[in-house]
């Protein structure tokens, strides 16, 4: 079974469910999605129910192409939508993929929302798909992002500049982590007895 196969599952535990996202999703990811906040440091910029419609359509394509398996977040102490993640740039020949194209509704964040995602996806990377390498990045300037991912076990490998470009016509430079296998086990403990301090989402996300 391919690496895209065996990611689309539904993950969860008592805090959230993660499962593969379907065209149903629209409605309750855009009740949160109008918040230009939440983009501040992405390569999206959803100010009009186009550009949301546009960005949906764009994660379905990608998602149902094999390309990245997109997860639809609910946080099940309130049961509704928290925003999504996905899993992409999945490199199986080499052991190697990115867990990123993070967000989060604003209410979500700070909730220990975002950690119990980065569980659930770096457990079933490493302990089902046998993943060698677990990739994340996020904005130069994106340091409360930078300091939660250090905080729950990932290593700052280092800045690539002028990685790709923001909506504004400027260049992001972009950071790169990393945890490997070796390290998942004690980066498992760190996250699973760790306190909210360690959701990256409190500033408007980790973008791809």
């Amino acid at each position: 079974m391919s690496w895209p196969d065996m990611a689309a599952t539904t993950l969860e535990n008592e805090y959230v469910q993660l499962r593969p996202i379907a065209p149903d999703d629209h409605a309750s990811l855009h009740t949160i999605a109008m918040d230009p906040e939440i983009w501040r440091y992405t390569v999206y910029r959803i100010e009009t129910d186009a550009d949301f419609d546009a960005f949906f359509e764009g994660l379905l394509c990608e998602h149902l192409a094999g390309r990245r398996v997109v997860f639809h977040i609910t946080d099940k102490r309130s049961g509704r939508a928290a925003g999504s993640m996905s899993f992409c740039n999945l490199a199986e020949a080499n052991g190697r993929l990115e867990i990123g194209k993070a967000w989060l509704g604003r209410e979500f964040q700070g909730q220990g929302v975002n950690r119990w995602v980065d569980y659930l996806l770096m457990e079933h990377a490493f302990e089902h798909m046998e993943a060698e390498r677990v990739e994340f990045k996020t904005h130069v300037l994106n340091q409360q992002a930078r300091r939660a991912l250090r905080n729950i076990g990932a290593t700052e490998e280092g800045i690539l500049r002028s990685y790709d470009p923001m909506p504004d016509a400027s260049r992001r430079d972009v950071v790169f982590f990393s945890v490997l296998r070796a390290e998942w086990p004690s980066v498992k403990q760190q996250l699973a007895c760790g306190s909210q301090a360690s959701d990256h989402l409190d500033a408007p996300g980790r973008p791809h």
